[in-house]
């Protein structure tokens, strides 16, 4: 299931937050971002990019779902990560979870393996706060719908969609 309403709670977020920091400090890298699969932004940290944080944020979620999509292709599950590499800037991404994708933005200052390596930790660490975060949501939302029971949910739905049928 893709989440594309985030609901973070306070430890949660600190969790999340202190990770990109101390990944943003021992790679060296100018920006952290966190998003989602369907480009969602979760968080950044860094310094505040020149471009529509929003944009570059759904062009790498495609980029991501297009990678994978070569995989499958060559016979490959999946790419965990992607590295693109410019003239002066260059972009690490790296799958945390099955919806989660973290790109690390860097420069000349730090290197590629010193991306990877810190890069690695942090999803390890990220991973295990994000599938916490799964359940406490996945427990609130059976709770939503255990609220009302089936019967309502099932004629909700049915209502709706005759309001928007043809």
């Amino acid at each position: 299931m893709v989440r594309t309403n985030w609901k973070v709670f306070e430890e949660d977020y600190w969790a999340i937050s202190t990770t990109l920091q101390e990944l943003l400090k021992n790679s060296n890298a100018t920006s952290v971002i966190l998003l989602d699969k369907t480009g969602q932004l979760i968080g950044s940290v860094g310094e505040e990019p020149r471009f529509d944080m929003h944009s570059f944020a759904s062009l790498c979620a495609a980029d991501f779902e297009a990678n994978a999509q070569l995989a499958k292709l060559i016979g490959e599950k999946d790419f965990s990560t992607l590295y693109h590499q410019g003239s002066n800037e260059s972009m690490y991404l790296a799958r945390v979870e099955k919806d989660i994708i973290l790109v690390v933005l860097f420069d000349k200052k730090t290197t590629l393996g010193l991306v990877r390596l810190r890069t690695k930790k942090a999803v390890d660490g990220l991973a295990s706060v994000i599938r916490g975060l799964y359940d406490k949501l996945e427990y609130e939302n059976e709770e939503y719908s255990s609220e009302f029971g089936e019967d309502f949910t099932a004629q909700a739905e049915l209502e709706i969609d005759s309001l928007f049928s043809d």
